[in-house]
């Protein structure tokens, strides 16, 4: 059984050397408070739905265009601050009861368009 510095070292060997052309990351631009994020340059919209559900009401946030992982714990985030139940799925938000003004509150806490 090898000890873990031999085994890094031998890892290390077959890592592709570096040259002049690859990219160094002071080098890497970050955007510029100008240039619009995924966050600002889509407009998410609350909406209240009864459809499909036994009569029961639902705030429904739809038009996300952020990964599934973001999606996924800004909607466990909102779930813990209302204290109610939800889901998310293909993009949208939905959260059990009518909570659409704490929503839009939150949702632009975040820095997000929301109408």
């Amino acid at each position: 059984m090898e000890d873990w510095k031999s085994a890094l070292a031998s890892l290390a060997s077959s890592l592709p050397e570096e040259n002049e052309n690859s990219a160094n990351p002071k080098d890497i631009e970050e955007p510029s408070p100008s240039e619009p994020s995924d966050k600002q340059s889509s407009i998410l919209h609350v909406i209240l739905s009864k459809k499909h559900r036994g009569g029961k009401t639902a705030t429904i946030v739809e038009g996300f265009t952020i990964p599934q992982s973001e999606l996924d714990d800004i909607a466990r985030r909102l779930k813990q601050k209302l204290g109610v139940g939800g889901s998310t799925r293909e993009g949208e938000i939905l959260i059990q009861g009518d909570h659409r003004a704490a929503v839009t509150d939150f949702l632009k806490s975040l820095n997000f368009k929301v109408r």
